[in-house]
């Protein structure tokens, strides 16, 4: 179903587009949040790890994270140190893959995906009283949680949502019966294209408060997104942001390179398709988020410039984003001003 492709430096290598935020190490999938009147950057951790390159993404076989934050954008980076290693997680066994975020009373918490021992992607979280960790992990990976992507979104009302999912490499076809299934299934091209999750998290942010469910995306006549429409389906990555009281459902279409979204009324949608935030990166994967501070918004992403086009070595960027006067967001090419 899908190509295992790569977005060439090629007709791009000669712009300087915008520097990586981060240089000293290979850093991707950024989630960021403002804490403690700081931007702090929660991202993957890619390394060399000597795992040759497969349709499933097994040479993506990061082992820790690393918290970043910076007092201003533009500024300097602050490295906190390895925060998360999956060796001290007893329940997983490989590819800490994109992690997120939260804040409550005090308390700090990171939630990350990993293989367990059976290969099969689960959530984990882990806590901290400082947002740049470290942070301790619990024994076992929350309950009925499955594939990978955890974005954590807090609303007005005080009550956190988790957005998770990626299908491909990700697992998420693998669970649409219900339970796991050890083969790949997806709709055929004219069906409804798979979901995105979402699950209300329980007041101690460690467990779901209820079974997790389908974000739909619908086109603009009302009908869901399908399988076949590979430029605007839902593939990874989901992102959720609120913007004059419109929920933003912000998501990677994978195999077509673009970050695009979707807007709703509420947390649980249906979303409807809306059109672009981010154009094609260097690199095959693109995974972003977006955050208000100081009264401007902006894009966190990545690509892999700073490794020449390697795809498992991707670098954090940073762009401002835009809204047009009718709440659309104004598309952005990473290599363009």
């Amino acid at each position: 179903m899908f190509t295992w492709i790569s977005i060439p430096l090629s007709a791009q290598e000669n712009s300087t587009g915008d520097k990586p935020i981060i240089t000293d190490l290979y850093t991707a999938d950024p989630s960021a949040h403002v804490f403690e009147g700081k931007i702090y950057i929660y991202p993957s951790h890619d390394y060399e790890s000597g795992i040759p390159e497969d349709d499933m993404g097994s040479h993506f076989n990061m082992q820790d994270y690393h918290v970043f934050s910076m007092n201003k954008v533009g500024g300097t980076v602050k490295d906190h140190g390895i925060a998360l290693h999956v060796d001290d997680v007893p329940w997983a066994a490989k590819q800490m893959w994109a992690p997120d975020a939260a804040e409550k009373n005090g308390t700090y918490y990171l939630y990350f995906p990993a293989k367990d021992s059976d290969g099969i992607f689960r959530i984990g979280v882990a806590t901290s009283s400082d947002p740049g960790g470290p942070f301790k992990p619990e024994d076992k990976p929350i309950e009925g949680s499955y594939s990978i992507d955890p974005a954590i979104f807090k609303d007005s009302d005080g009550s956190y949502y988790m957005y998770f999912g990626g299908i491909w490499g990700g697992q998420l076809q693998r669970w649409e019966s219900g339970s796991y299934v050890g083969e790949d299934v997806y709709p055929p091209a004219d069906k409804p294209a798979i979901n995105p999750k979402i699950a209300r998290l329980s007041g101690d942010m460690l467990s779901f408060d209820e079974t997790p469910k389908d974000v739909v995306i619908l086109d603009e006549d009302g009908n869901p997104i399908v399988t076949g429409d590979n430029d605007r389906r839902y593939f990874e990555a989901a992102w959720v942001h609120k913007y004059k009281d419109v929920y933003y459902l912000s998501y990677s279409t994978g195999d077509t390179h673009t970050i695009s979204y979707a807007t709703g009324d509420n947390p649980y949608g249906p979303f409807t398709y809306r059109g672009v935030v981010l154009n094609p990166v260097i690199g095959w994967t693109n995974h972003h988020s977006i955050v208000e501070y100081k009264g401007k918004w902006y894009l966190f992403f990545h690509d892999s410039s700073l490794s020449g086009g390697k795809t498992h070595l991707r670098s954090v960027k940073v762009k401002e984003l835009k809204y047009n006067p009718d709440g659309t967001i104004q598309t952005l090419d990473a290599y363009k001003d």
